[in-house]
């Protein structure tokens, strides 16, 4: 996990938390004014512009100009679910989350973060489960950026990061579990589904919190054994199965014939020794587990 690590904060000059790059690393509000009465104050500037012009107040009115070229750069829009962040000669200043238009410092260069929830849906990796057979798995997550500063400053492209993160976090869940669990009480990438998801995200929460991605859910959207052993594994799948159904056609068998003896000794019926108790068990449970209707032989003569 080494090269997941966060560098470790250290102080900066001004008291604050930075990295050592000198970059902040987690996200701050950004300097902005209001941009509606910014706006109007600039139409002022404007008009007394075109003043100074027509007064032939050359120098005035080229003072003027600049003053309203370098005001109208300082405008900006920040959209529902977006943010800006703010740099200044190369240094994070903060980031703008309110919605609307602002002012702020002209110089500053304005980068665009989507907030939004976004999916990533993961090729099929083939990967070897904790068993060792080869399987075939992706998944779906479900993130948002949370902390813009991180997400641009720490990482280089944090939408490619999302992509690599998952990838490794996925291969590493699969060689956790094994396919199928055979034994009661296990943990299995087919049957606990849910919890195998609740695995993945945690593990993808803290990969991706380097980035200052927010992961909101995790699901595996495909899972299949590899072509080379799918025959095999399905052959072994159905044998379980037909032993689980087996086994409990066993057990509902030996306690109807409990019940048939003990109702017949109870109730004085008919009473058999030990001989002709086992051939009587023997033929109900032929009877009862047998896979296909069987033909009963009536004794229409004496008992013995």
């Amino acid at each position: 996990m080494s090269g997941l690590d966060q560098v470790p904060p250290s102080t900066g000059p001004q008291g604050g938390i930075s990295t050592r790059s000198g970059v902040a690393s987690s996200e701050r509000a950004a300097f902005g004014l209001p941009g509606v009465p910014i706006f109007f104050a600039w139409l002022a500037l404007c008009v007394l512009t075109v003043w100074a012009f027509v007064q032939v107040q050359l120098i005035l009115s080229g003072v003027l100009l600049l003053g309203v070229i370098f005001v109208v750069i300082g405008f900006y829009i920040v959209q529902p679910n977006q943010s800006k962040v703010l740099t200044l000669f190369g240094r994070y200043v903060g980031t703008e989350r309110r919605n609307g238009v602002y002012w702020t410092n002209p110089l500053t260069v304005r980068k665009t973060v989507s907030l939004r929830i976004r999916n990533f849906n993961s090729e099929r990796l083939k990967v070897n489960d904790a068993s060792g057979n080869p399987i075939e798995i992706a998944a779906v997550i479900v993130w948002r950026v949370v902390d813009t500063a991180r997400a641009v400053f720490d990482v280089e492209d944090y939408t490619g990061f999302v992509a690599i993160q998952a990838e490794t976090a996925l291969r590493h869940l699969a060689s956790q579990y094994p396919y199928d669990e055979y034994s009661e009480g296990g943990m299995s990438l087919r049957g606990n589904a849910d919890e195998v998801s609740e695995a993945l995200r945690r593990e993808l929460g803290v990969r991706l919190q380097h980035a200052g991605v927010e992961v909101l859910e995790a699901r595996l959207s495909h899972l299949a054994y590899s072509p080379e052993i799918a025959g095999a594994m399905l052959q072994r799948q159905q044998a379980s199965a037909i032993i689980a159904a087996r086994s409990q056609i066993v057990q509902g068998a030996v306690g109807m014939v409990e019940m048939a003896l003990r109702e017949l000794s109870d109730q004085n019926i008919v009473q058999l020794d030990e001989e002709r108790k086992a051939q009587m068990v023997s033929n109900l449970l032929v009877v009862l587990t047998s896979e296909r209707g069987t033909q009963p032989i009536v004794n229409a003569g004496s008992l013995y």
